[in-house]
């Protein structure tokens, strides 16, 4: 009776521990957190051998070596390694010495050889070199007795690791005892699964890592493109995180209760990184349009020599009407004079003209009626070349600098904010994992304004989402504030916010994060952001 009793006992306690193995099993398989999951499994390991002590080693093969990753003692209470943030100030374990494999170090046996290793009592125990458990001993007055030494091969039968328990101890005395050789199979398996864990947890964070070197790839392939373009990219990723973080911490307003969460965090990072990468089709000259004639080369420099050549043809004029005074013996110095001074005023006012020209051809200030009247005036103009008349301006080029604002035509224009679409266009095609299924939107709707008057899809309200609203105050204030753009100058960081908050008024942002923009301690310079790629400046007063 007593031993069918006993029986049944034991049988309820294999089934609980299975049950929890399961239980740990499941855990570990849903953590992603590669810090996390390596505490989890010692934690887990501890507890279901009752250990009080556990260690947990990652294979390092190109070092040939045994890094230290997890060291926890109960009686310690030492925790270090994880997620804690305290270092574990150790050398790494040697798998080869002189050599030739390390199997005097119990851990570096078990992981040159994938064999088990349980150890009753390691003073009684021959064959290892227990030195280093026995100086950390000395050192801390800690008494180790039992050991449990387990491998952790993954999917491939590799040696990922080694997972040490120390000190079994009885559930009901406390008494320090032998690891129970019948929970050894249970706690392989147990090391197993923490393998494969650690294995997909790897190649998850790899494959992350790849994507984000694969975004960073495009964006260096931009900047060689368009040095301004990959610049812009860069800066506007930071800073739409820094507006992002402090929308999370807002405690005030229609967003104090919105928290993004890291996965989206992580998301609205690969969108903004993203953002402007359908100007891979934009035309170079386009993106880096300086000036109003530009295309491969400023034409402004076509006008100079042909003003020259206007100037010239004045002089030759003078001259002609000289020689022709002198032909009929008129020498009269009035009449020369009165030649020169004429002289004088057309070449001053081809000066004037051409400088006029090269305003305007800049950009930088906004074309009225009145400018384009000047313009029309000039162009109105002929100058005489070896008896051909020709006009002082092509059609071209009067268009080009008849631009109101900004150096783009609205050809130009059209075919750069295609940009916007094309975006939309090319990560549409992406296969994008669950977790990061908003990028394509929020990349693709940074310049939708909420009076629906952006592109490309003329969104308003709450069509645009919150991540494409924060990436729009980005893009706008880098691109306003920005020190290396070929077009144009940098705004000071008082016209800018004057610039958002009428943005604001006309319906293009949204009014509650630019007030979260401008009263948090987001980075701004007084004057503008440094130029520096990546680099941004200190904090100043905006408000």
């Amino acid at each position: 009776m007593f031993r069918e009793h006993s029986r049944c006992m034991e049988t309820f306690e294999l089934e609980e521990r299975v049950k929890k193995l399961t239980r740990i099993g499941i855990a570990l398989s849903s953590e992603r957190n590669l810090d996390k999951l390596l505490e989890l499994i010692v934690d887990s390991a501890r507890e279901f051998t009752d250990a009080d002590a556990g260690t947990l080693y990652i294979a390092e093969p190109e070092k040939q070596s045994l890094r230290w990753e997890i060291l926890y003692n109960d009686t310690l209470k030492t925790r270090q390694g994880g997620t804690t943030g305290i270092p574990i100030c150790l050398t790494p374990v040697p798998l080869i010495k002189d050599h030739e494999p390390n199997c005097a170090n119990v851990s570096a046996y078990v992981a040159n050889t994938g064999r088990i290793v349980n150890i009753p009592d390691i003073c009684e125990a021959d064959g290892f070199d227990f030195t280093g458990p026995r100086r950390y001993d000395e050192v801390t007055g800690y008494k180790s007795k039992s050991m449990l030494v387990l491998p952790m091969k993954n999917h491939e039968d590799d040696i990922i690791g080694v997972l040490q328990l120390l000190n079994a101890k009885d559930q009901n005395t406390g008494e320090i005892i032998a690891f129970d050789p019948e929970l050894v199979d249970l706690t392989t398996a147990l090391a197993s699964q923490a393998a494969v864990a650690i294995t997909n947890a790897r190649l998850i964070q790899e494959l992350q890592n790849l994507f984000d070197a694969f975004i960073k790839a495009i964006a260096a392939a931009m900047d060689e493109k368009s040095r301004y373009t990959g610049g812009h990219i860069r800066r506007v990723a930071e800073l739409t995180m820094k507006i992002a973080e402090k929308v999370n911490e807002a405690d005030y307003g229609p967003y104090a209760d919105v928290r993004l969460t890291p996965d989206q965090m992580n998301e609205l990072r690969m969108a903004a990184w993203m953002h402007d990468i359908g100007k891979i089709t934009t035309p170079e000259h386009i993106v880096d349009k300086a000036t109003k004639l530009e295309t491969i080369f400023d034409r402004i420099e076509l006008i100079r020599a042909r003003f020259e050549t206007i100037k010239e043809s004045f002089r030759k004029e003078a001259l002609e009407r000289k020689f022709s005074l002198s032909s009929v013996g008129i020498t009269d110095r009035q009449q020369l004079q009165a030649i020169d001074d004429h002289l004088a005023e057309k070449l001053a006012e081809a000066d004037e003209e051409f400088n006029f020209l090269i305003t305007i051809n800049t950009g930088g200030e906004f074309m009225d009626d009145a400018k384009i009247e000047q313009l029309a005036a000039i162009a109105g103009k002929t100058y005489c070349v070896d008896g051909e008349e020709r006009s002082y301006l092509s059609e071209n080029e009067v268009y080009n600098l008849s631009i109101r604002k900004g150096t783009l035509s609205v050809e130009e224009r059209r075919k750069m904010n295609d940009h916007a679409a094309m975006t939309v266009r090319m990560l549409s095609q992406l296969p994008f994992p669950k977790k990061l299924k908003g990028v394509s939107e929020y990349a693709g709707a940074h310049h939708e304004q909420l009076n629906g008057k952006g592109y490309p899809l003329g969104l308003a309200g709450e069509q645009i989402p919150l991540q494409a609203r924060i990436l729009a105050i980005a893009d706008i204030f880098e691109a306003l504030t920005a020190s290396d753009r070929p077009y144009k100058k940098p705004i000071k960081l008082a016209e800018t916010v004057k610039i958002l908050k009428n943005m604001v008024k006309e319906g293009h942002l949204d009014g509650d994060l630019v007030e979260i923009f401008l009263k948090e301690d987001i980075p701004m310079d007084c004057e503008n952001p440094e130029s520096k790629p990546g680099a941004f400046p200190k904090r100043c007063n905006a408000g």
